[in-house]
């Protein structure tokens, strides 16, 4: 039982189906020999992962790591896939799944295939589905977490992983679960977000979750509603069939811009839906309600690692083999800064930014900070290695473009710091304003008005080149996304960048919305509100004012995100300087996007995400 619930590298069960594969290229050759029409190939490809992007004839593939949590075999089958089938790197979302570019129809079969060997499915990781359910990446170790989220994550992920209605629902549906105080995986914006809670009762503590509901960004961003003060563990299966089948049946199926649950429950009204739902609720329990497989209020336990553990490739060997990686075009690749003589004072940076204590003694989380979430083939082979070298065999992959390694001895951090360095991922500064969480943008998206992540390379940069060190220990989220959609959750970051276009004297000048305050709090979600337009040239000089004005001007304790909320005029009178352009006034690098060498020419293009 425990082996086919615990989300480790070790013994964890399959997700993936031959047969899926299968059907997947049945449905392919159909198309291609004219059986079907584009359209319903598409909603088909889309669902199982297969997406359209900005050039012809080649995918984007999204790979569905449930939780975030891989194992060693499977960080190496994802390197192996990058490097046969597409660039040699990818990307890591925001829902904890990797994405991978350019991938040719041909072999999307083979990569399946090889993804399936190590147990990993792309199925409902796109389209009108269950989306990748997501939970805390530090669920399990964490020192304040009310209980361990995992294996319930894991249930409610296998129960509607091909279920019935699954991928028929009018949109996407996005669940997640969280166990610590802080809210690491945005319950507030899922449309359904479970956040753990124990009733003491009679002696007893049983385990159950807050559960709130119709969450969204985006258009009409929304914080979800409560649904459910405590819900009983053992009932979060039947709680998420009877909101489906609510959905499924009731859920606009016409406007495809307003067919998200929150709109539902907008136009229903929140007290009628409810009613739906508990009505529906009580029909499943009538029918059978579907069991946790295991007993809810003693659930699978993360063990310790075992003691052996193989012996670790030296810093030397690792940066040969990261070198000799070779990254494929078209598109920009991912900076790999290998560094095998760090500064002197680069561990204790990194271990002041980048490390925390779990609950187990003796124990240390690392997170590794992947630039912009992209993360080469051959650092995922490295970090396969050193997972086993020095922790579980496992990571994880985290909402904000991170991999933790877990279970990593105290006394072992130097050792594994100067290892990951020597792979190009011993990047300080986690979570700060020199950590840019970026959306692919407008390099491969069809939606996307600018290209991001050389942007944010360039924000990172001027961050450490002019703010003091010690800003690169401060708690600040800074996401930029290409379009409104928030790929990189823009709006709920403290800094929010969305990329759009204004003109000037006949010609498009690349420019960012800066939002501003947004954060998840104990009363759910606060977005950000518009705090200026500002040319995109002028985004380093925006994110070096905007950090050192919450550095010097922040209250006791207070967030970043509450901070700008609360200091909004504050922070427009330091940006407005930067708004005004004149023609006149107008250099030619106004007119061409940071990274690009041509003129900024915005095309969008329709998207996929509502196929």
């Amino acid at each position: 039982m425990t082996a086919a619930i615990h989300p480790q590298g070790r013994d964890r069960a399959s997700f993936a189906d031959d047969a899926e594969i299968a059907a997947f290229v049945e449905t392919l050759g159909r198309f291609e020999r004219g059986e079907i029409d584009a359209e319903a190939w598409r909603a088909y490809r889309v669902a199982r992962g297969a997406y359209g992007q900005r050039q012809d004839g080649v995918h984007m593939l999204r790979i569905k790591l449930p939780q975030g949590a891989v194992g060693a075999d499977q960080l190496r089958a994802l390197a192996e896939v990058a490097t046969r089938f597409s660039r040699g790197f990818g990307h890591v979302t925001t829902r904890q799944n990797f994405q991978l570019n350019f991938v040719r129809p041909a072999d999307l079969e083979p990569a399946m295939r090889r993804l399936a060997e190590a147990g990993i499915t792309t199925s409902g990781s796109g389209g009108n589905a269950v989306r990748n359910v997501v939970a805390c990446p530090r669920a399990g170790v964490s020192p304040d977490e009310v209980f361990d989220v995992t294996p319930y994550a894991e249930a409610f992920t296998r129960h509607f992983l091909r279920h019935p209605l699954g991928n028929a629902l009018p949109r996407k549906f996005k669940v997640a679960f969280e166990g610590c105080v802080d809210d690491h995986v945005a319950t507030a914006i899922q449309d359904l977000g479970f956040r753990a809670r124990l009733r003491t009762s009679g002696g007893t503590a049983p385990r159950g979750f807050f559960v709130t509901v119709a969450g969204g960004t985006s258009s009409l961003c929304t914080t979800g509603t409560p649904l459910f003060e405590f819900l009983p563990a053992g009932d979060i299966l039947a709680l998420g069939e009877a909101v489906v089948r609510v959905f499924h049946a009731r859920g606009d199926r016409v406007n495809k811009q307003r067919n998200r649950l929150k709109f539902l429950v907008r136009s229903l009204g929140f007290e009628t839906f409810r009613s739906l739902v508990v009505a529906e609720l009580e029909r499943v329990r009538a029918e059978g309600a579907p069991a946790l497989p295991f007993d809810a209020d003693h659930p699978p336990a993360e063990a310790m690692p075992r003691p052996a553990r193989p012996a670790p490739s030296t810093p030397v060997e690792i940066a040969d083999r990261v070198r000799a990686a070779r990254l494929a075009g078209p598109g920009e690749p991912p900076p790999v800064d290998v560094m095998t003589a760090p500064a002197p004072d680069a561990l204790e940076t990194f271990r002041r930014t980048n490390v925390h204590a779990q609950r187990q003694a003796g124990y240390s989380v690392v997170t590794v900070s992947l630039p912009q979430g992209d993360a080469t083939a051959a650092q995922l082979e490295a970090v396969a290695g050193l997972a086993e070298a020095y922790g579980d065999g496992s990571a994880r992959f985290t909402s904000g473009g991170h991999l933790l390694l877990r279970w990593i001895r105290t006394d072992d951090i130097g050792e594994l710091f100067f290892r990951l360095a020597a792979a190009g991922l011993g990047r300080d500064g986690a979570g700060s304003a020199a950590d840019v969480v970026a959306c692919p943008g407008a390099d491969v998206c069809r939606l996307a008005v600018t290209r991001t992540r050389a942007l944010s390379r360039l924000v990172e940069g001027e961050v450490r080149r002019t703010l003091a060190p010690d800003v690169l220990a401060v708690r600040l989220p800074l996401s930029v996304s290409g379009c409104p959609n928030g790929c990189s959750q823009h709006h709920l970051a403290a800094i929010g960048l969305q990329g759009s276009a204004r003109r000037l004297g006949g010609r498009a000048v690349p420019q960012y919305f800066i939002l501003l305050g947004g954060h998840v709090g104990d009363s759910g979600a606060t977005f950000g509100r518009l705090a200026g337009k500002v040319p995109a040239r002028r985004i380093p000089e925006v994110v070096t004012r905007l950090t050192a004005l919450y550095v010097s001007e922040r209250r006791d304790g207070e967030g970043a995100g509450p901070f700008f909320a609360r200091a909004l005029d504050r922070a427009k009178e330091v940006l407005a300087a930067l708004e005004d352009l004149q023609v006149e006034d107008a250099r030619p690098e106004d007119f061409v996007e940071p990274g690009a060498s041509e003129e900024f020419r915005p095309e969008s293009q329709a998207g996929e995400c509502a196929a």
